[in-house]
């Protein structure tokens, strides 16, 4: 954790070295292929001393290398082949398995238990092969090109170069079929050794695949687009400047741009005519490290950076690695770097690298993990390709005050001392709202499938608001809630604290500070930084700005948001939340939340505040329930407008919540399907901040409830239907 400076935006793209992986990593090599599955990268084959079967995976969210125990039908080792990922379903095919010897055999991976199976599609498969393009666009596989060896004898190599097409519809209950359709259109030349990425339609239609590159004898620097539903081949102009023709390449897709790295490049062409047609006939060639972007809107081609040697900055020159996506993150690992003639043999790289080609999204809004009289703990959801958050604060101008609460909230099954209880926004039934005394309290997850406590949350999204009005203490807490706030956002656009003149210690308003930055996703606030103006001799101007720490105030409301920060920049804040320190003399929030399932519904157990500042005399339990007009079948109000009835209240630190009262509870969709409870405490002042916990759902469980809910609904309406008939006959 550090205070934040002025932060400076970097370019567009930015490349990144992993420099330490643990676990057994593999050796160095190329001709491999790679693939993901989430954060998982599934790396198999290649080689440089011999061909190798070996199945490795990096953990990218932990830079961990691991070896699989993999069984079942284990394919020969293979060098430039095909590889592909329909959700834990890999493919692999062809390639070359000796010196001269290509393969055409099809072997599926299920990376839920690694076990290989081989496949035997009906039809006429395509011939062995190697250096061909293996995609997977709607379940179906498109295999296109590649270098075919027409001797019979491994030792003689007569090279085919191919463009024929080849699919396999591999959707499940479908009979595995290897088919040729019949190509249209700007066929591309014979090649092998070429990139080729598929892109999901839009609008209904099938997707392309885009062909770029590879060899037939020279290298190729030419594009063509297929249409997957009509196999219609065209050739789209290009505009911007044009990368270096290449083989051995590699290009990945992210959000609508192909990214192209590496390769083998010709050194000199001998003729500006040959060049301009694509057709290069080069006379010596090398590896780069070039990189070149081309937009797959505008067919423009943009980044296309000169080759450079620092090795501190970007990848050095290679060829034959992988390259895939994680998110909007492109890994490269491995490679060779060239042939050296005085040591007769491949130099392979053995650096991992990845291409940070955005700015991360926006987190959710900030969630309130436990409060205190000078500290508030809060946390946020984590964010893909996020290096580090940036956490700021704002006071609240003046005090808020509490809403009325709405006036037709759902009803709990639940019932106290035989009395249907609701959450009333005054009163004493009304446990945090106690003379505006409550506090925010702490939140926790719990994995209902686990049956145990997985950690602490905060879910601070699920208080009732309506659009326009001040923040409301309601459903038992006393976070404040705002909506996103325009004019703020103006004023502080770059997140940039305002100077403060030494009169004004808790800074400005209407200004956001910054609390710090954090590697991980939580953090305990007690401090944030003001830039104070002060006078100074020292200075040419006669002031001097310096960063002082101002700490948190007893029951005092902070607004915050948080941003996300990679190589490329600082993305967007999250929507605004507010939350207000404790007051002293009331207890703290319960803790160690247990929710178990059973028959009769949920049981909850937890263990009584560590800080009671008295005698504890009740607690509340609370359930987030649907909205009235949810129920009737409108459509389900935004986690800000939920409404919260009391399911308990008593002096035991456990409660049963019924299967009826269940069945009327919200199902939380903001990460995984969570049915939301809030428990308080209470002392001899009153009520004190509440834990929020979100009990995790299987969505099994969910549809049961729902189905039994709805019977009871139909069930209902007869007999409604009847009542209203009777009276009106007895009138």
């Amino acid at each position: 954790l550090h205070a934040s400076r002025v932060f400076k935006m970097a370019s567009s793209i930015k490349w990144r070295r992993v420099a330490t992986c643990s676990g057994p990593a593999p050796r160095p090599r190329h001709g491999h292929r790679a693939v993901a599955i989430k954060d998982l990268i599934i790396i198999f084959g290649g080689g440089n001393e011999g061909i190798v079967d070996e199945l490795h995976v990096l953990n990218t969210a932990t830079s961990q290398w691991f070896a699989p125990a993999v069984r079942g039908d284990v394919p020969p080792g293979c060098a430039a082949f095909g590889f592909v990922c329909d959700g834990v379903r890999l493919l692999v095919f062809g390639g070359m398995v000796e010196y001269g010897k290509y393969s055409n055999d099809l072997y599926e991976l299920l990376a839920s238990r690694w076990e290989w199976r081989r496949l035997t599609p009906l039809g006429t498969p395509p011939c062995p092969r190697l250096g061909q393009s293996f995609n997977l666009l709607n379940q179906k596989a498109y295999i296109f090109g590649g270098l075919a060896n027409d001797s019979s004898d491994p030792k003689i190599n007569i090279p085919r170069y191919m463009n024929d097409m080849h699919t396999l519809d591999i959707k499940e209950g479908k009979t595995l079929q290897w088919e040729s359709p019949r190509m249209h259109g700007a066929i591309p030349a014979p090649r092998e050794s070429h990139s080729c990425v598929a892109q999901q339609g839009k609008d209904g239609k099938e997707g392309r695949l885009i062909v770029y590159g590879g060899m037939n004898g020279c290298r190729l620097g030419d594009l063509y687009v297929m249409d997957a539903g009509t196999f219609m081949w065209s050739k789209p102009e290009l505009k911007g400047m044009q990368p270096l023709p290449r083989s051995l390449h590699t290009a990945v897709l992210v959000n609508g741009k192909m990214y192209v790295f590496g390769g083998w490049v010709p050194l000199a062409v001998d003729s500006e005519t040959n060049k301009a047609a694509g057709q290069i006939h080069e006379r010596e060639w090398k590896c780069t490290n070039t990189l070149a972007c081309l937009s797959t809107d505008t067919w423009t081609w943009e980044h296309n950076t000169s080759e450079e040697t620092g090795e501190e900055t970007c990848p050095r020159a290679r060829a034959g690695h992988c390259a895939v996506a994680v998110d909007t993150r492109v890994y490269v690992w491995s490679g060779r770097d060239g042939y050296r003639k005085a040591w007769n043999n491949q130099v392979c790289c053995k650096d991992l690298w990845y291409l940070e080609t955005e700015k991360p999204l926006a987190p959710t809004r900030v969630q309130l993990v436990r409060a205190s009289t000078t500290t508030l703990e809060v946390c946020w959801s984590q964010v893909a390709c996020a290096d580090e958050y940036l956490l700021q604060i704002q006071r609240f101008e003046t005090q808020p005050q509490a809403t009325a609460a709405p006036a037709s909230q759902p009803k709990a099954e639940e019932k106290k001392e035989g009395k249907e209880e609701k959450m009333e926004e005054e009163g004493e039934k009304k446990p945090v709202d106690e003379e505006k005394k409550e506090q925010e309290g702490e939140k926790k997850q719990v994995d209902g499938e686990k049956k145990e406590q997985e950690g602490e949350k905060a879910d601070e999204g699920e208080k009732k608001q309506a659009e326009g009005e001040k923040p409301a203490d309601t459903a038992g807490d006393s976070e404040i809630k705002k909506g996103d706030d325009k004019k703020e956002e103006k004023k502080n656009e770059e997140a940039k604290a305002k100077p403060q003149v030494a009169s004004q210690p808790a800074g400005d308003v209407s200004v956001w500070y910054d609390v710090g930055r954090s590697k991980t996703n939580s953090l305990t606030v007690s401090q944030y930084i003001i830039p104070m103006v002060v006078k100074s001799d020292k200075s040419e101007s006669g002031i001097e700005q310096h960063l002082t720490k101002h700490d948190l105030q007893p029951g005092t409301a902070y607004k915050f948001r948080v941003a996300a920060v990679n190589a490329v920049g600082m993305g967007k804040f999250s929507d605004v939340t507010a939350f207000k320190t404790c007051l002293p003399g009331f207890p703290g929030a319960p803790s160690a939340i247990r929710i178990s399932k059973a028959s009769d519904g949920a049981h909850l157990s937890w263990d009584p505040p560590a800080n009671a500042a008295g005698n504890v005399t009740e607690y509340s339990v609370y359930l987030a329930v649907k909205p009235q007009q949810q129920q009737n079948g409108a459509a389900a109000q935004t986690p800000a407008q939920l409404a919260f009835v009391r399911v308990y209240c008593g002096a035991s630190p456990s409660c049963v919540v019924t299967t009826n009262s269940l069945g009327q509870a919200h199902v939380d969709m903001t990460s995984k399907p969570a049915i939301i409870f809030r428990i308080a405490a209470r002392n001899d002042k009153g009520y004190g901040p509440a834990t929020q916990v979100r009990w995790l759902q299987d969505a099994k469980d969910i549809q049961a409830r729902q189905q039994m809910q709805s019977v009871k609904r139909q069930a209902a309406e007869p007999a409604q239907g009847d009542a209203a008939k009777k009276v009106k006959t007895e009138q």
